[in-house]
């Protein structure tokens, strides 16, 4: 069930990542809520018809490259003088074994993965109003220590550090900071690539509520911590996962 977030209509919204997958399930949202969103993703051709579909704006950005990244947000700036939330979602999680991984690949994952979070809310904080929210999105990976994926990992306990004092820093001028971790998220591209039928009947088992998560699921959690009505909550990790770290 959809919930309707009546503050949200007409707020400038900007997410990352978000042409396919949950980053999709995202702009929608979002969207659907009245908001103007502002989205960017390496995709250009599913950017682009996304964009058409649903009256968001995108751009193709390359969030390994700084000045691509205040380019981006420069633009929407002079559109919008004022911003409001801001989603922190990009990120790829290659399947590689330390001991085959290379000093490059270790630094370009975390460039996608951690380094792009502090350049996009570096851009956004000057124009950010009182009462905004940074929505980051960390993993479920961290939790459970899931292999082959180190880097990943890593990357991911670095934006749950990253929310933690960015929340304090901020909270002073009312921006509340806040982490998504999802659980093992059922996108067109987990399916296809890594989702066996034994990797759901282990997911059924090892989360308390067995249904299988869905992508809309987790931006209706996002839609959540972009309202006030989350408006207590800031430097909190939510883990959306059906109870499986906790199990």
């Amino acid at each position: 069930m959809s919930c309707v977030y009546h503050d949200l209509q007409g707020k400038v919204v900007l997410i990352t990542g978000g042409a396919n997958g949950i980053g999709e399930s995202l702009v929608r949202s979002f969207v659907s809520q009245g908001a103007l969103v502002y989205f960017c993703d390496q995709d250009k051709e599913s950017g682009r018809r996304l964009a058409e579909k649903t009256g968001s704006v995108f751009c193709r950005v390359d969030l390994t490259k700084e000045h691509a990244i205040k380019r981006w947000v420069d633009s929407i700036k002079r559109q919008e003088p004022t911003l409001h939330v801001l989603i922190n979602n990009a990120a790829n999680d290659p399947r590689i074994p330390l001991q085959s991984m290379t000093s490059r690949q270790w630094d370009d994952l975390f460039a996608i993965n951690l380094r792009a979070y502090f350049l996009t809310t570096q851009s956004v904080l000057p124009a950010m109003a009182r009462g905004g929210s940074i929505i980051n999105f960390s993993s479920i990976t961290f939790h459970i220590g899931a292999t082959p994926m180190t880097a990943y990992v890593a990357t991911k306990g670095g934006i749950l550090g990253f929310t933690r004092s960015l929340a304090r820093e901020v909270g002073p001028f009312g921006i509340r900071v806040n982490t998504i971790s999802p659980g093992w998220v059922m996108t067109e591209r987990q399916k296809s690539q890594f989702v066996t039928p034994a990797i759901r009947r282990m997911l059924r088992q090892c989360q308390c509520v067995p249904e299988l998560i869905q992508p809309e699921e987790i931006a209706q959690v996002a839609l959540f911590l972009a309202s006030g009505t989350s408006g207590v909550l800031t430097g909190q990790e939510i883990l959306a996962d059906r109870g499986w770290a906790y199990s």
